[in-house]
């Protein structure tokens, strides 16, 4: 079964109960005319452990709760982490696109190089035989057709 995730044009709006649900990108846009998807987005909310109870009470026992998950930073604060569909007005969501002409790969932050770690090297190996060295022994003689 596919988790369905709240529709909102902001992480604030997200988190309030009563929000339209989407389980796909077309049926958020289906759900919210006018609007446009820019995508499915998620947000960090530190909060207090009443406040998160709250939150996951506020969903009801049958109500869509896997777009929330709790988390715990390093001084044993409630983090709560919260997946919706981001829905922007079209005009807004047009000034958050690359300008064209440009390909994505660029228009990235020059910092992030994670594709350099993972993939210097092919990934499938060498057809090439290492070359046996003259000075190991034959246990086995020569091969035989």
């Amino acid at each position: 079964m596919s988790l369905a995730y709240p529709i909102a044009q902001t992480l604030e709006d997200a988190a309030r109960p009563g929000v339209k649900f989407a389980r796909s990108r077309r049926e958020a846009a289906g759900l919210s005319p006018g609007l446009t998807v820019v995508g499915l987005e998620t947000g960090w909310l530190h909060l207090t452990e009443a406040e998160a109870l709250a939150l996951f009470g506020a969903q009801g026992a049958d109500g869509p709760a896997g777009h929330l998950q709790r988390y715990e930073d390093t001084s044993g604060h409630v983090v709560v982490a919260i997946s919706w569909w981001k829905v922007a007005d079209p005009k807004a969501a047009l000034s958050q696109l690359p300008p064209p002409g440009i390909p994505a790969a660029t228009a990235r932050d020059k910092s992030d190089h994670t594709d350099d770690l993972y993939f210097r090297r092919g990934r499938t190996k060498s057809k090439r035989k290492k070359p046996v060295d003259p000075n190991q022994l034959d246990l086995f003689g020569p091969k035989k057709s």
